[in-house]
């Protein structure tokens, strides 16, 4: 059994079975409905009677009497300040539509009926947030993603916020484009809709075309917006000022909205959102050209008016097409690479934002709330994926401190045996039904009371991102497990990414906290690796729809080596040059559970071309594995020091001396006579083992059993040099003088040690 098997393969299994258990929980499957957003219907626009009440007041000309643009707390304060009868107004407004639910649930619970009045009053507090306006509606789908904060039932209520709130006026809609665009729009448009096609909290979306003939989409933002949203956080901070005077709460509210409100303020620029998707779309369109993002008219934009361009399609969670699951697997790998390599992320991924195209991509839509997460916590999650692989709970505690679970300086050590319960009771096999859910809540409840522990909010965006897609791959995959889907991008950013703490954590990943060499999980890494480059073929557009091709010809990418032709010199006098090496795309994905078997202990060949580089190979001996080359120094020369000896000795024991003893000629040393032939240790077969392990995965041989299989290896590696003839003798020229001089001094070590002890 393969390290893979044991660890990432396995783990996946048991995630699914535990999923499945899970769910069979009515709260939870209501709660995962939620979060996938599967409990939507087709309709774009709230129930019928549910209005939004929004706060309109006269500014005066005073430009010192202004609501800011960018969140400015003070300037708020005294805006509002100066309107006591508005904020009065509004309270009442408030008191009045809670009041009517408060006195509902303190009835509820008098006759004993919460549970089942529940759906009902989470329905009435779904309509509450929507006439509240945009601030709580931002509020309420910020909650709908938090399970420790809120039921199933109420999350799932909430969830409809996202694309379901009322429309207003078109006539004040198309006075406002004049206002912003300054011009009737019928000067800028040709055609219109006269009647929104969605409506979102902060605006809402007509269908257009332009002069020049393209189809567009035309947000235009609320009247009155800013206005009720500031008076909203006037009298929120107020209430969090209020809570600050008592010592035993000891959440900061105030500093939680600021940091809320900051965010929500550029959701209100329109220009802003429209540099967000540019910015967006330069990231991906090299890896990801599948991925499609609205262009943005700047020249038709302003603060409150966003003209983009119009992508038809229908949204990816009610598409029937056949290439759904491969879109799913797009979109994972888009949301993992803004995850742990651009730190520049879509954090409103609900289904209603992921459409496929007519032509079978995935568009992604709306950039008004992105997130930025920086290099630690990027770096902070991958070391925790492979801390988790290892089962090395010691360190998955100090992770929850660098991810921002935990607050630093927290005793950990209460912590570390309930974690170590759940993993090991979920991971040994058995999935949910091993657990004692009833023990297990009773200890997190006492850790969380004991502790500050909370869901950091870029953690509840991911997960909301990774359950909307998980959710939708699930409608046409069953066995559908992210973590097969993951695992390939995070080989790749730990065979590529050349940061300290990423060579690091790849290093464990191999290794392990024991400091152990493990060849299989090198080839675990190295064969995701080849997925991903798999997935990542596929991703860019660049098969054929005939499979019966060559990989070649589905795919005409290639590394170039330039520099070559000086290097090979005369190697290649009198025949064409061959500079190019080609970058094979199978023709389908390969999730990497499959790309390496083990049966019969024979490893398949991904690219199943004969005499054909695999992709681990090519990967090793190209400018982007410069860094991972380095890394397998050191069991290079361990690997050829062994085999030279391993080598001698059956030359000696060939000859019949293997017990012949030399005079040990050196001063003081205290063996004084030494064996002709030297020690093969258990430690030196394994590294021998390690290199025919790697040897035959890389050449895509099977395992070496007899004389038969190397020589069958040696071919095939003849082969396969060929295919990487341009790249070898620059690699060589590196690898080759850092081998000797590290061999050279291993084997004097090695002496001296063996002549003096």
């Amino acid at each position: 059994m393969t390290a893979k098997s044991r660890s990432v393969n396995e783990m996946a299994s048991q995630m699914k079975e535990i999923r499945r258990d899970l769910e069979e929980n009515e709260m939870v499957a209501s709660m995962m409905a939620g979060l996938r957003g599967t409990n939507m219907d087709s309709s774009n626009f709230a129930d019928e009677g549910v209005s939004m009440r929004l706060v309109e007041v006269d500014v005066g000309e005073d430009p010192d009497d202004r609501l800011p643009l960018v969140y400015r707390p003070e300037q708020i304060d005294a805006f509002w300040s100066r309107r006591p009868v508005a904020v009065t107004t509004r309270l009442m407004q408030l008191i009045g539509v809670m009041g009517g639910f408060l006195t509902s649930v303190v009835m509820d619970f008098a006759f004993g009926k919460l549970k089942e009045n529940e759906v009902q009053r989470a329905i009435e507090i779904r309509n509450i947030v929507t006439s509240l306006g945009p601030a709580y509606i931002k509020l309420g789908q910020a909650l709908s993603i938090r399970p420790d904060l809120l039921s199933p039932t109420a999350m799932v209520e909430l969830q409809k916020l996202c694309d379901k709130v009322p429309s207003f006026d078109s006539d004040v809609a198309m006075g406002l484009v004049e206002d912003e665009l300054g011009r009737p729009w019928h000067k800028i448009f040709k055609t219109l809709t006269s009647k929104p096609i969605a409506a979102a909290s902060l605006g809402q979306v007509y269908k257009g075309e332009l002069m020049t003939g393209e189809e567009v989409a035309v947000k235009v933002q609320r009247p009155f917006v800013v206005e009720t949203v500031t008076i909203d956080l006037y009298i929120i901070r107020k209430i969090g000022l209020f809570l600050k005077r008592f010592p035993q709460i000891q959440t900061d509210f105030v500093a939680l909205l600021d940091e809320w409100a900051e965010r929500f303020f550029e959701e209100l620029d329109y220009v802003k959102e429209g540099q967000n998707a540019t910015k967006f779309a330069e990231q991906m369109k090299e890896d990801l050209p599948q991925v499609v993002v609205p262009k943005t008219f700047s020249d038709y934009t302003t603060r409150r008016v966003l003209t983009t361009e119009w992508l038809n399609g229908e949204k990816l969670s009610q598409s029937k097409e056949d290439d759904v699951g491969k879109l799913v697997n797009i979109g994972v790998i888009c949301y993992l690479k803004q995850l742990l390599q651009t730190g520049f992320f879509h954090a409103d991924p609900h289904p209603g934002n992921l459409i496929r195209t007519p032509d079978g991509r995935l568009a992604i839509l709306d950039f008004g709330l992105m997130s930025v997460v920086d290099d630690n916590i990027k770096y902070g999650m991958i070391e925790a994926i492979s801390h988790l692989i290892h089962r090395d709970y010691d360190a998955i505690v100090e992770d929850f401190v660098t991810l921002d679970f935990i607050p630093k300086g927290t005793d950990l050590k209460p912590i570390l045996p309930v974690l170590a319960k759940v993993f090991d009771q979920a991971l040994e096999g058995g999935g949910a039904k091993n657990i004692n859910f009833q023990e297990l809540a009773a200890d997190l409840a006492q850790i969380t009371f004991d502790y500050p522990f909370r869901i950091p909010p870029y953690f509840a965006l991911i997960i909301r991102a990774i359950s909307v897609l998980e959710g939708i791959a699930l409608v046409g995959n069953p066995e559908f497990a992210i973590v097969d889907e993951a695992y390939p991008y995070l080989s790749k950013r730990l065979l590529t990414d050349d940061s300290p703490r990423l060579r690091e954590a790849l290093r464990y990943m191999i290794y392990g906290k024991d400091d152990v060499f493990d060849a299989e999980r090198l080839i675990d890494v190295l064969s995701a690796f080849e997925s991903f480059k798999s997935a990542s073929a596929s991703a860019r557009g660049s098969l054929d729809e005939d499979d019966t091709q060559s990989p070649h010809s589905r795919d005409p990418r290639v590394f170039q080596f330039p520099e070559m032709e000086t290097i090979l010199g005369p190697l290649t006098a009198g025949r064409p040059a061959a500079r190019q090496l080609p970058l094979p795309a199978p023709a389908a994905f390969l999730p990497f559970r499959s790309s390496l078997s083990t049966q019969n202990g024979a490893f398949d060949v991904v690219n199943g071309e004969s005499g054909e580089a695999r992709e681990a190979l090519k990967f090793l001996f190209s400018p982007e594995g410069t860094l991972f080359r380095s890394f397998l120094l050191d069991e290079l020369v361990k690997s050829i020091d062994a085999l030279s000896r391993e080598q001698f000795r059956g030359l000696v024991t060939s000859l019949g001396l293997q017990d012949l003893m030399l005079p040990n000629l050196v001063p003081f040393a205290e063996r004084p006579i030494l064996p002709l032939a030297p020690e093969v240790t258990e430690h030196d077969k394994q590294v021998i083992q390690n290199i025919h392990t790697i040897l035959s995965f890389l050449l895509g041989g099977k395992s070496l059993k007899s004389a038969d299989d190397f020589r069958a290896l040696l071919l095939r590696g003849g082969s396969v040099a060929r295919d990487l003839g341009p790249v070898l003798p620059a690699v060589v020229r590196e690898v080759l003088p850092e081998v000797s001089e590290r061999l050279f001094s291993r084997i004097l070590a090695r002496l001296i040690r063996d002549v003096m002890t």
